[in-house]
Parts: structure tokens; sequence; C-alpha cells
């Protein structure tokens, strides 16, 4: 770090198919390697690490964020995107989409997130024996300039109407009202906020019904109200990843970072330089 600055790779959508995909963990190693060297001083993985809905697809991730020096809670921070929770093939089976009783699908996937949260628990609550979960709040005191993390699930549960491709987002409400704890707003206190979902603010509208229904498969449905409560805490920024483009955008008057997709550009991520107070610099960076 420099002058009191904090630098930050955002990375998304690695879609790793498991430990036999070994060119893309390869060039994701290569991409690791890279931070270390250019003085990363934190990365965040915005989801979609895996296509394999289970332990044994984000286990290679873990794996090699640990032999490159970033399985630590100071180092790294992820979350988990619809392809890390939900696997599609098994939901559109048919004994799954007859099933009359949603709340079987709601209790499925909280046992894939509270298994991601198992695995993933050094990145997102420490080694303190915290127990992770969501919303998360993390927050990280370098030299002249506190940064916090503020994490929510966006996956919702796969739906044969609502949510057909399991690739629509929603933030419980209880996440929302659980931010707006006074206890949050302390402990954001004098920090640079940086809120992390999986989905994307924005989807770019097109007059194509093709497009159009393309757009709707892949909204998050109230990211009004996710966007309110972050205004509320005072985020600085707002990255995301899901919709494959690496973009920058501003929405109601909040910065906010798509990171893209890892799986399609792996030599590509977005760095970001933060100041004490909240402004920052970004860019896309290319490592070839």
């Amino acid at each position: 770090m420099i002058h009191n600055r904090i630098t930050l790779a955002h990375l998304s959508d690695l879609h790793l198919s498991g430990r036999n995909d070994r060119r893309a963990l390869s060039l994701l190693a290569k991409m690791l390697r890279h931070f270390n060297a250019a003085g990363i001083d934190h990365l965040v993985i915005s989801g979609d690490l895996s296509d394999v809905a289970s332990p044994a697809g984000w286990a290679p991730v873990r794996d090699v964020l640990r032999e490159h020096g970033f399985w630590h809670f100071d180092r790294a921070t992820v979350l988990p995107g619809n392809h890390d929770l939900i696997n599609l093939e098994e939901e559109m089976r048919i004994y799954n989409a007859l099933n009359p009783f949603p709340e079987n699908r709601r209790q499925a996937l909280r046992e894939k997130v509270a298994a991601f949260c198992g695995m993933f628990g050094e990145l997102m609550a420490g080694g303190s024996g915290a127990v992770a979960g969501f919303p998360f709040v993390k927050v990280l005191h370098f030299s002249g300039i506190s940064l916090a993390f503020v994490g929510v699930n966006s996956v919702w549960p796969w739906h044969r109407s609502d949510n057909p491709l399991g690739a629509r987002g929603f933030v419980d409400p209880s996440q929302l009202r659980a931010l707006l704890s006074p206890d949050v707003a302390a402990a954001l206190k004098e920090s640079v906020v940086v809120g992390l979902c999986h989905h994307a603010l924005k989807v770019y509208g097109t007059s194509s019904p093709i497009d159009q229904a393309f757009d709707w498969t892949m909204e998050m449905i109230n990211h009004a109200g996710y966007l309110a409560v972050m205004k509320k805490l005072g985020a600085d920024v707002l990255l995301h990843g899901h919709f494959h483009r690496f973009q920058s955008y501003v929405i109601d008057g909040v910065p906010v970072i798509n990171g893209g997709s890892f799986r399609y550009a792996p030599d590509r991520y977005s760095e970001m330089v933060l100041a004490p107070d909240g402004t920052f610099s970004q860019r896309f960076l290319s490592i070839s």
C-alpha cells in the first residue's frame, strides 16, 4: 500500500467445472500470482466460483486460494452465485418440477448456503469461531484506512415459472432487515463501505422480445430495495457479477462495478484503489 490506499482486485464468474478443469485452474493460479506480484491488498470473488453446485465443485477454488496466500480473512472475500447453489438439471427433473411444496426447494437452498459458508467461513467470518452466514459485515483495518464489506446472498430458489433457469436474483427481506440494525451502522462507522452481491442491479434493456426474455431471467427482482438499504448504510461502491460483462455504471447515485466473467476472459480483472474518504479509481486490466 502507498499513501494510505487499498488496492482491490475483483473477479467474478469463474465457472470452474471441478478438479479436472485443469486449464482454468492453471489460469486462475496465474492470475493469483499476478495479484501477489502487483501488491494487491485484497481479492473479491463475487460468485459463480463453480458450475458444480456442491462442495466438490467449490473445493478446487479454496485450494488454489490457499496455495497462493489468499486463504485468509484479510486477503480475500467470496460469496456464492446461482451456479454454486442451484443444480439446474436436478431442479428440472419431473419429480422436482411437479413438486407442489416450494418450502422443500427453499430448504434445499438453505442447506447449500450453509455448506458454502462452512467451506468459506474463513473468508467471511474469520477463524475466530464466528459462524459465517448472510448477510455478513466484514471490517478490515489497514494502515490509515478501515474497509468494510457488506455481503448478501442474492440467489433465489429455482421455480418452474418464476425462476425457470435459476438465474433470477432476490435478496431475502430478512437479510435487508438485519442490515438495518443499529449495530450494523455502528460497525460501519468511519469505514469505506463496499457492498457485495452476485446478481446485477442493472441488466441492459432491448427492444428484442428474445433479448427481453433473457434479461428477465437474469435480473435481481428487488434490486431497488437492496439499493435503498445499501444507500442507508453509506455504501461507497457496489460489486457484483452474474451478467458476463466487464462494466461500471452508476445507479441512483451509487457507483457499481460488474466483475465480468473470468471463465470467458481469464486474463482480465477489475482493479480498484480506494482512499480513506471513500473516493476510488477503477479500471479493467489485462495481465497478458
